[in-house]
């Protein structure tokens, strides 16, 4: 099972939308993290893409490839490239020029995205939601199947007889497809046969198992072999010294983040109860201590039907820079060799 951090590269800004954070620094201290993360010894760390205020990652691949710069053996990956409001040639471009920097260790998640800002944007009608994905996820696949392509669909013009430059290092870049709860997206994957990442972030994360038979089911039916189909489970999480300091610790900043996004949704205000209640075995927040994690990463991994990726997502909690980088260095040190 591989080991992982997700960030969104968030900057914090108060209620009336003004921040202390430098975008220049948030962005540095970001890129350290990648580096302690290479150091510390973990599998692989992905960026998100969002196109709001209070997040600097609207170009993923241009900050990975800056960490490939500064990195040796650690795999980067997108979490998720919003490819339904994206072009799949440059997509396929730009990620394949981050292999070549990294020397073979690019990786993308391709997903519909949680927030919907860049369908204006980039001139793309919402109500084409699943359409425009199925579409390019299609188009995404045939570039990276071959440079020389013709291929035609609704939503973009035609490709007769074209090549997309440059080729990667690696023969097939890994494409994961993000989910979060649509059966039909677990479907799409397993017929496709592609690796799921399959993103937690609330609740009990053992409810996703239907799902993912769903997904295992599709891909043998459609004729990939059973162990060919790898599940990745991305959730929230942070690792400190002990239990009660990594609760005490991530609790606040989550809070704020998801408060302030459930005004959006509809949800209810985050509670310290609700919170602890998510500490739990089935819980899907992944927060204690080392042993905790661990143990709580191999308990979903078994209800499940086994996991071979797990990333953490802890930097929506405005935790200060010291903080993050001891909570990799535990889960290097500490979290990674019981894992392994």
């Amino acid at each position: 099972m591989e080991i992982g951090i997700d960030s969104f590269a968030k900057v914090s800004f108060t209620d009336n939308m003004t921040s202390n954070d430098e975008p220049v620094d948030v962005m540095d201290r970001l890129l350290e993290r990648i580096v302690y993360a290479d150091q510390a010894g973990l599998d692989v760390f992905g960026i998100g893409e969002h196109h709001r205020k209070e997040f600097l990652d609207s170009a993923p691949a241009v900050i990975l490839a800056a960490a490939a710069a500064r990195t040796e053996r650690i795999r980067l990956t997108s979490a998720v490239t919003v490819l339904s409001a994206a072009d799949p040639v440059r997509v396929f471009q730009n990620f394949s020029t981050l292999d070549l920097i990294s020397k073979g260790r690019a990786e993308m998640v391709v997903g519909r995205g949680s927030f919907i800002e860049s369908f204006p944007l980039f001139g793309q009608n919402l109500e084409d939601y699943d359409a425009l994905f199925a579409e390019k996820l299609d188009l995404l696949l045939q570039i990276r199947a071959g440079e020389k392509i013709t291929w035609s669909g609704k939503f973009r013009p035609a490709l007769q007889s074209q090549s997309v430059y440059p080729r990667p290092v690696q023969k097939k870049i890994p494409i994961w497809v993000g989910v979060g709860g649509t059966p039909q997206s677990f479907v799409r994957a397993g017929m496709l046969g592609l690796p799921l990442m399959v993103a937690v972030i609330g609740g009990e994360t053992h409810r996703f198992r239907p799902l993912i038979d769903l997904y295992k089911a599709a891909g043998v039916k459609a004729g990939h072999p059973e162990g060919s189909l790898q599940v990745g489970l991305h959730s929230l999480g942070y690792v400190a010294a002990t239990s009660r300091q990594a609760a005490d610790e991530f609790f606040p900043g989550y809070a704020e983040a998801f408060t302030k996004v459930g005004k959006e949704r509809g949800w209810p205000p985050v509670t310290r109860a609700g919170f602890d209640a998510q500490l739990g075995d089935k819980g899907a927040l992944m927060v204690g201590s080392p042993d905790e994690v661990a143990e709580k990463i191999l308990r979903h991994s078994e209800a499940l039907g086994g996991v071979s990726r797990v990333t953490f997502q802890m930097d929506n909690a405005a935790l200060p820079q010291n903080k993050l980088l001891k909570s990799i260095e535990l889960i290097g040190e500490k979290v990674l060799p019981q894992i392994h």
